[in-house]
């Protein structure tokens, strides 16, 4: 006993509904492939901020570390004035 199975692509629907729903395919697609772009566009723009951001952060702590040398300094060149003042107040006060 054999069964014959056959079936039938049925349609439904006009030929312009199949191009209009065809257009809006490719629409579809075009847009993914804008979306795609603008992603990569980001992901490169992101890449190039964060390398500034790490080169702004490199010159940050290299102006802290020149900031505190400096306060070293200043502090040292204070000590050493106040040094002289004294001993100009020592001259100043044996001479009277």
């Amino acid at each position: 006993m054999s069964v014959k199975v056959e079936s039938e692509l049925v349609v439904e629907g006009s030929p312009n509904e199949f191009l209009s729903l065809e257009e809006k395919i490719y629409r579809t697609i075009e847009l993914l492939k804008t979306a795609r772009d603008g992603r990569a566009a980001a992901e490169r723009d992101l890449a190039r901020v964060r390398e500034q951001l790490e080169s702004r952060e490199e010159e940050v702590d290299s102006l802290k570390s020149e900031l505190v040398a400096l306060k070293r300094e200043r502090e040292e060149v204070k000590g050493r004035v106040e040094k002289m003042l004294a001993q100009m107040d020592s001259i100043i006060a044996a001479e009277q």
